[in-house]
C-alpha cells in the first residue's frame, strides 16, 4: 500500500489554532523524548523524530503553515520548487539548534561525531514484480572512502595539524554583548585541523565519488510510491561517525490488464449479449501466469461485478491476498449480417417491450428531498 502520510497537527498533538508558543512547546516535548541519542538503534524512535521536526518546520512558518492548512501535503510540496519546504531535502539541524539539542542523529559541532547523509535512490519495478516480490540489483552513487589516504585525506607519510584559529575544537567562541556565541570554525569548517599536504587522489576531502552495487529485496505486495530503508548504505561520516541510510523509493509500472486498489485488483471482461443472457463460463488470465476461471450467470447484467478469491495482491510481510473483481461489460453488436439482424427481430418479437423510466434509486430521492 502507498505510505500516507500523517497530518502535521496530529503528529505534534495540537489543534488547527494553536499559537507559536504551543507549537513549540509540543515538538520540544516529542523531540526530547525520541531523540536518538536517549534512544540508540531504535528506527521507529528515529521515524518518529524525524516526523515531528518536519511537522514543527512547516507549521512554524506562516506562509508553509498558510500553503498547508489549504491544500494540506500537497500545498507545501508545490512550494519546493518556489523555494518552499522540501520533505526530502531540509535540514533538521537548523530547527533543533533553536532548541539546543545539537544536530539530528549524533551530529555535533566541532571535531565530534557527525553521522553521513541519507541517499535517495528511486526504482521502478513491473506491476508483477511488486506483487510477488523481488531481488533487485541497483548501482548507487556515493562517496567512498579514498583507499590511498584511508580516509585521512593528508599523503600518505604526512598528517593533519591542529587548526590554529580553533585550537582543535572545531568551534570558535564570539562575544556579543553579554551573550556568548560559539560558531564554527571557518578557517578549518569545524573538522579541527587542517591539512597542509592534501591527498592527490581525494584532494583531501578524504572520499572520493563511486557506484556502490546493492541488492535490495523487494518483499511481495509493495506499493507504488513504498520506500525500503536499508540502514548504514548512505554517505559515510566525514570523521568517523555512523553512515547514513539509503532509502529506495518504488515506483511500480501500470499493468495491461488490472487496476489496483489496495489489496485487489480490478479488471473488465467484455462478453456479448447471448453469453449475458444465457450464461457463459469464461477463461482470463491472472498475475503469475495463472488462468481463472469465471461462471457468468444467465440474465447477467452490464456492470455486475463478480470476485475471485485469493488472487489479488499479497499483503505485505503478513498473511493473505486480495481478490480479483470482474466487471462485466456487455457489449452490444454494432454491425449484423442479414441472419443475425432477422434473429434478433424473432427475439425482439417475443420480448416485453418497456420503456418507461426506471424508479430513481434513493440516494437520488434523498437529493431531490433537500434540494
Amino acid at each position: 500500500m502507498p505510505v500516507t502520510k500523517r497530518d502535521y497537527y496530529e503528529i505534534l498533538g495540537v489543534n488547527r489554532e494553536a499559537d507559536d508558543q504551543v507549537l513549540k512547546g509540543a515538538y520540544r516535548k516529542l523531540a526530547l523524548q525520541h531523540h536518538p541519542d536517549r534512544n540508540p538503534g531504535n528506527a521507529d524512535a528515529e521515524e518518529k523524530f524525524k516526523e515531528a521536526a518536519e511537522a514543527y518546520s512547516v507549521l512554524s512558518d506562516v506562509q508553509k503553515r498558510a500553503a498547508y492548512d489549504r491544500y494540506g501535503h500537497q500545498g507545501v510540496q508545490n512550494m519546493a520548487g518556489q523555494g518552499g519546504f522540501d520533505p526530502n531535502s531540509f535540514d533538521f539541524g537548523d530547527i533543533l539548534s533553536q532548541f539546543g539539542f545539537g544536530d539530528i542523529f549524533g551530529q555535533r559541532r566541532g571535531n565530534r561525531v557527525v553521522r553521513g547523509d541519507d541517499v535517495r535512490y528511486d526504482l521502478e519495478i513491473a506491476f508483477e514484480d511488486a506483487a510477488f516480490g523481488m531481488t533487485a540489483e541497483i548501482q548507487v552513487p556515493r562517496m567512498e572512502r579514498c583507499d590511498r589516504c584511508e580516509g585521512k585525506g593528508a599523503e600518505p607519510g604526512s598528517s593533519a595539524g591542529t587548526c590554529p584559529q580553533c585550537r582543535g575544537r572545531g568551534e570558535v567562541l564570539y562575544q556579543q554583548g553579554f551573550l556568548s556565541v560559539r560558531r564554527t570554525c571557518g578557517n578549518c569548517n569545524g573538522a579541527g585541523q587542517i591539512i597542509r599536504n592534501p591527498c592527490k587522489e581525494c584532494r583531501g576531502e578524504g572520499f572520493k565519488q563511486a557506484n556502490r552495487k546493492l541488492k535490495v529485496n523487494i518483499p511481495a505486495g509493495v506499493g507504488d510510491g513504498n520506500r525500503l530503508r536499508l540502514a548504514g548504505e548512505g554517505q559515510p561520516s566525514a570523521n568517523g561517525g555512523p553512515s547514513g541510510d539509503l532509502y529506495v523509493f518504488l515506483k511500480v509500472k501500470e499493468h495491461a490488464f488490472f487496476e489496483r486498489h489496495e489489496n485487489d485488483l480490478h479488471c473488465s471482461i467484455p462478453v456479448t449479449i447471448a453469453q449475458a443472457a444465457l450464461g457463459a463460463e469464461i477463461t482470463l488470465p491472472l498475475l503469475g501466469g495463472e488462468q481463472g476461471t469465471l461462471k457468468i450467470p444467465e440474465g447477467a447484467q452490464g456492470g455486475a461485478q463478480y470476485r475471485i478469491r485469493n488472487k489479488g495482491i499479497a499483503q505485505v510481510n503478513g498473511h493473505g491476498r486480495g481478490d480479483v473483481i470482474v466487471h462485466l461489460e456487455v457489449k452490444t453488436p454494432t454491425k449484423l449480417t442479414r441472419e443475425q439482424k432477422k434473429l434478433f427481430e424473432q427475439l425482439a418479437a417475443t420480448l416485453p417491450v418497456d420503456n418507461q423510466p426506471s424508479e430513481k434509486g434513493i440516494f437520488e430521492k434523498v437529493k431531490d428531498y433537500f434540494s
